[in-house]
Formats: structure tokens, C-alpha cells, sequence
């Protein structure tokens, strides 16, 4: 039987309780607490010549990642496979893992597309994206009054 405050609470915030229990349950299911996969934080800011988007990615590779644009969409992935054996006298352990994210961005119309820069360097992944001169041209004509 469903306490009611509770329920209403997780129709209110869907998937807090969950959230707030899952390590827990991880845990004690089947004994990989740290072992889930999560969506890195991104950060974007901007100034006259640029945006720059820094992703905390720690623990992958350069090679690792995929950075893509199509149709002002860019899109940064990366996956990583790490094996571990461990042989000892008694015993041998081997442990396979894998961790991967995928975020997407709608870019605004102003960046060229063609001069993006990429840099991941103490677990920091950079991205500048350069904005376009702005065309202006100057139209001078006369308007009669009729």
C-alpha cells in the first residue's frame, strides 16, 4: 500500500526518489556503485569573436571523442572500452568496462562552421566556435513624398 504523501511527491518529482536511491541499489544489485553512465557537464560562454564550450570529460582520451556538425547541429560523443586483468597466486580477476555520452547543441546562425577548434587537455575538452564578421552594407537611396 503507497503512502500517500510519497506518492504525491513522486508524481510532483518524477524519478527523484529513484534518483536518490539508485547508488544504493546499484549497490547492493549487483556491487558496481561508480560504474553508470552520466552526461558531462557543459559549460558555454562567449565573447566578440567567439563561443567557447568546455566539456568536463576526465579519464578519456583524445581519441576518444567524435565532434560533428550537420545542419547547425553539432554534436560531441566519445566512448571509451577499458579492459583490466589481475593475476594473482589463488586467484585471477578480470574486469571490462564501458562509459560513453553523447550531447547535441543547435548552433546559433552567426558561427562559421568551418573554423571550429578542439582541445582536451587535464580532463578539460575545449571547443571554440567562431563567429562569422557581421556583413553590413550600407544601402542609400531617396524616398519621395507624395
Amino acid at each position: 500500500m503507497y503512502n500517500q504523501p510519497l506518492f504525491n511527491l513522486r508524481e510532483i518529482f518524477p524519478g527523484a526518489a529513484s534518483d536518490f536511491f539508485f547508488p544504493w541499489s546499484e549497490w547492493l544489485g549487483r556491487n558496481n556503485i561508480f560504474n553508470y553512465d552520466t552526461v558531462p557537464a557543459l559549460n558555454v560562454s562567449d565573447d566578440k569573436e567567439r563561443y567557447k564550450i568546455t566539456v568536463a570529460a576526465p579519464g578519456l582520451e583524445k581519441g576518444d571523442f567524435d565532434i560533428a556538425v550537420e545542419d547547425d547541429v553539432l554534436t560531441i560523443s566519445a566512448a571509451s572500452e577499458k579492459e583490466k586483468e589481475e593475476e594473482k597466486k589463488k586467484y585471477r580477476r578480470r574486469e571490462y568496462s564501458y562509459s560513453g555520452f553523447c550531447r547535441t547543441l543547435t548552433l546559433p546562425s552567426d558561427v562559421d562552421t568551418d573554423a571550429i577548434e578542439a582541445t582536451y587537455e587535464n580532463g578539460i575538452l575545449t571547443l571554440g566556435l567562431y563567429i562569422r564578421a557581421a556583413i553590413c552594407i550600407a544601402l542609400s537611396f531617396q524616398v519621395r513624398l507624395h
